[in-house]
């Protein structure tokens, strides 16, 4: 099987350390099997996009050294790649989402539903005075296909949602190929990190795909793109594991073969918190801005989750890591983010002697220091 590997961020700022992992990641498990490693833009959040940040993560990843082999605005750089995978931006994809909504509305596994916000917030309201998590109770899954049709042909207001099989539903066709009982519908998630992990259906929501603007929600666009781009590995957070379930229903709807999930394990601050997005002296190019070497940072965040086999800690380069890289030694447990580690790699990649003909070290270090050292004349400091 060809190795294809994606990192699929949001256009919705700067490039922060998780992220830089997550695509990092992608990258050394590409390298290491020979595949490509794709950078594909999920901005169906229309309302969060941020101007410039599609630049801004292509020019960190470019900082870091590990540039994309496919992408928006790259030309194909990888033999083993499809020429024919993009367009990579999601909204420019809105008429292979339109095709294949109609078709998992065909084969059943999708409905529309004509529910109100209205509506929506009275079940939000009822389940938070029962203390219950928030979950649509299917009210329009009632409606035969033809009325459902007909009501949109008419130009109602509408989403697609998915029709998770539940007991006794009629929606036997995803039980059967799992091999489930019918009195008992559930999913298996067999990942590469955390092993097997079954979830109940009644704990699956019938999620938005399509909402009704026509634009895909992630759930539907990612599914939709990994099977039409090829991916065969999925490497992403851990927080994304719970929403896998919904993901394999979608591949099991259509008929597709699902890619093998990987899902990473959460950074963590010092105090084993999860690390916030909202740290800005964490974004990738902010450290770079502070005197990190970017051979550094990839170091870094290549520790974050992994142990190689032997004692290893320092890799000059983002594919001398690679080399050494695989699944099986990626942990389960959160890895703490410890900038005193950083700091450490960052001396030594410093005290390499290749630094010394890195024009990195005049366009980018240099600026830096002088920078301190006129702070420093400022101080009054001699």
């Amino acid at each position: 099987m060809a190795v294809r590997v994606r990192f699929a961020p949001s256009p919705t700022g700067l490039l922060h350390l998780g992220g830089l992992r997550t695509a990092f990641f992608n990258y050394m498990f590409a390298r290491r099997h020979g595949g490509a490693f794709i950078l594909r833009i999920e901005d169906t959040d229309r309302q969060r996009l941020v101007p410039g940040a599609v630049q801004g993560i292509l020019d960190t990843l470019s900082w870091a050294g590990i540039a994309p082999d496919e992408g928006p605005g790259l030309t194909n750089n990888n033999n083993n790649s499809k020429a024919s995978s993009g367009p990579y931006v999601q909204s420019e994809r809105l008429p292979l989402y339109a095709r294949r909504s109609a078709e998992l509305l065909a084969k059943g596994g999708a409905y529309r539903c004509f529910c109100d916000k209205e509506r929506l917030a009275t079940l939000r309201s009822q389940a938070q005075a029962l203390g219950v998590p928030t979950s649509y109770d299917g009210h329009c899954r009632a409606l035969s296909p033809d009325e459902a049709a007909s009501r949109a042909d008419a130009g109602e207001a509408h989403t697609i949602r998915l029709a998770v099989p539940r007991v006794g539903d009629g929606t036997g066709a995803a039980e059967a190929a799992q091999g489930l009982q019918a009195q008992a519908p559930s999913t298996v998630v067999h990942d590469a990190v955390y092993g097997p992990v079954r979830t109940s259906h009644a704990v699956v929501e019938d999620a938005v795909l399509v909402k009704s603007d026509g634009f895909p929600t992630y759930h539907f666009a990612n599914v939709v793109d990994d099977h039409a781009m090829g991916i065969s590995h999925v490497l992403r957070g851990e927080e994304w594991l719970s929403s896998t379930p919904k993901h394999l229903l979608l591949y099991q709807a259509f008929g597709w073969e699902p890619p093998v999930f990987a899902h990473l394990p959460l950074l963590l601050n010092p105090n084993r918190t999860k690390l916030s997005k909202r740290q800005n002296d964490l974004f990738a190019l902010a450290l770079g801005d502070r005197g990190f070497l970017p051979a550094a940072v990839t170091n870094f965040v290549g520790l974050l989750g992994w142990g190689p086999p032997d004692d290893t800690e320092v890799f000059a380069t983002p594919n001398d890591m690679a080399k050494v890289f695989s699944l099986d030694r990626v942990q389960r447990a959160g890895a703490v983010v410890d900038m005193d580690k950083l700091c450490w790699l960052n001396r030594r990649h410093m005290l390499d002697p290749t630094l010394d003909t890195d024009p990195y070290l005049d366009t980018h270090l240099v600026p830096i220091l002088r920078n301190a050292i006129a702070k420093l004349g400022d101080a009054g400091v001699g």
